[in-house]
C-alpha cells in the first residue's frame, strides 16, 4: 500500500490531478497535525450521510443467508470515501476531491470460495443533485452511490444494497430489528493512545435481511442476518499499527458483539476495544483498551500471498471469553486495483468456550499482507 495503484493513476491523470498526496501514503505525517476529532451528540439521519471534512470514511454490510435448501452464503458490500487533500483550491467541478471505492464479495461456503468484486470512482464532492456521473455520496441519509452499484437507506430505516457484475449478484434489503449501537462513547470510539487516533463509529447489528444472491449466472434467494458499521476519522492509525482484526458477531439469542485490536509488527496488542449489547437494546458494556484480547488458536496461508492469517482466535473481554472461526479459510479479498490493500474478511461462527456455538458474522484481519497504510 506504499504505492498508487495503476488504476487509480490513470483515473486521476484522466481527473487532470495527478500531483495531487493522496491520504494513505501521507498518514504519518498528517496524523501529527491533523486536529483531533472531538466527542459530539451525533445527529441523525444527518449523521448516517457522508462526512466529507473527514479523511477517511465507510459503509459496511456483512451478513449471512441461507437459501431453500439450506445453503450457506456470507456477503459482504463495503464503500469507501476518501477525501484527496489538495484540491481545495481548484475550482472546476470536475476537479477530484474525493475518491470512492466498493468491495464486495460473496462466501459460497459449500463451494468453499470467495467471490468478490470492485470499483473504484473520483467524486467532486457535489451533492446528489448535482451529481456526475452516478458517482456521490449523500449528506443527508445513508446513500452512497457507483454508477449502478449503490447502499441506500430507505425511509423506513431498512438498507438496500445491489451491486451487479458478471460473475457477483448482490441485491438485498436488510431491516433493523433493533436500535442503532453507538460505539464507544455515544458514538465516540479511541482507536490509539494519542488523542488523534478517534473515530465516529456506529453499528446497526441484528438487521433481518433478504434478497438475492448472484454467481456466475446462478441465482439464490436467501434470508438471514446482517451487521451495518459506519465510521469516519480524520486519522485513525498510530504509527506503530500494521493492521488490526476485527470481528462483528450477531448471537442467536439477539445480543451483539463487537471486539477489536490494532497489532504492532511483532503482533502485540497497540490498542483495543468493543461492547457487548444485549437483545433487548437496553444494556450496553463497553470495553476499555486492556480488556479485550486476541489470542491466535490456528492458522491459515495464503497460497496467492503467502500472507498467514490467524483463521481461529480465542477473544477475552470484559464480558467473557469466546472462539472465533472461520467457516472456511480462504476468505482473503484482494483490492489492489481499487484501495490498494490485501486483506482478509470472512463469514465466521462465535463459540462460548465450551465450543457451543453462540452466532456467527464476520472477522476482518488487515496489515498481514503488507502493512495497512490509510
Amino acid at each position: 500500500m506504499k504505492y498508487v495503484p495503476e488504476p487509480l493513476r490513470r483515473a486521476l491523470l484522466k481527473g487532470g490531478v495527478a500531483a495531487l498526496t493522496l491520504p494513505w501514503l501521507t498518514a504519518s505525517a498528517t496524523a501529527a497535525t491533523a486536529a483531533p476529532l472531538q466527542p459530539r451528540p451525533l445527529r441523525f439521519p444527518r449523521d448516517h450521510g457522508t462526512h466529507n471534512d473527514t479523511r477517511t470514511e465507510w459503509w459496511y454490510l456483512t451478513g449471512y443467508g441461507k437459501n431453500a435448501g439450506g445453503r450457506l452464503f456470507g456477503f459482504q458490500v463495503t464503500f469507501f470515501r476518501s477525501r484527496i487533500d489538495g484540491t481545495q483550491t481548484l475550482r472546476s467541478r470536475l476537479a477530484a476531491r474525493h475518491l470512492l471505492f466498493v468491495h464486495a464479495a460473496i462466501t459460497d461456503v459449500e463451494g468453499t470460495r470467495l467471490w468478490h468484486g470492485q470499483r473504484m470512482a473520483r467524486w467532486n464532492g457535489e451533492p446528489p443533485e448535482q451529481r456526475e456521473n452516478g458517482v456521490f455520496a449523500s449528506t443527508d441519509d445513508t446513500e452512497v452511490v457507483l454508477r449502478d452499484w449503490h447502499l441506500r437507506r430507505t425511509p423506513d430505516g431498512a438498507y438496500t444494497a445491489q451491486v451487479r457484475s458478471d460473475e457477483l449478484l448482490i441485491d438485498l434489503v436488510a431491516a433493523p430489528t433493533q436500535p442503532l449501537l453507538l460505539q464507544g462513547q455515544e458514538g465516540f470510539s479511541r482507536k490509539g493512545p494519542d488523542a488523534t487516533q478517534a473515530s465516529f463509529y456506529v453499528s446497526h447489528p441484528q438487521l433481518a435481511v433478504r434478497g438475492t444472491l448472484g454467481l456466475s449466472g446462478q441465482r439464490f434467494e436467501v434470508a438471514g442476518t446482517a451487521w451495518l458499521d459506519h465510521e469516519w476519522s480524520e486519522s485513525l492509525l498510530h504509527p506503530d499499527a500494521v493492521g488490526w482484526d476485527w470481528i462483528g458477531m450477531n448471537l442467536d439469542d439477539g445480543h451483539s458483539l463487537t471486539a477489536f485490536q490494532l497489532r504492532r509488527q511483532d503482533g502485540s496488542r497497540l490498542w483495543a476495544g468493543g461492547s457487548l449489547r444485549s437483545g433487548s437494546g437496553a444494556q450496553v458494556r463497553a470495553f476499555g483498551p486492556d480488556e479485550v484480547r486476541f489470542e491466535p488458536l490456528r492458522l491459515w496461508t495464503s497460497p496467492r500471498t503467502a500472507a498467514v492469517y490467524p483463521v481461529e482466535w480465542r477473544i477475552t473481554t470484559a464480558a467473557g471469553g469466546y472462539l472465533v472461526r472461520a467457516v472456511i479459510d480462504p476468505q482473503e479479498l484482494d483490492g489492489q486495483a481499487s484501495t490498494g490493500t490485501v486483506y482478509w474478511e470472512g463469514l465466521s461462527d462465535l463459540f462460548d468456550g465450551q465450543e457451543r456455538r453462540l452466532g456467527r458474522g464476520y472477522l476482518e484481519m488487515t496489515g498481514y499482507a503488507e502493512r495497512l497504510v490509510l
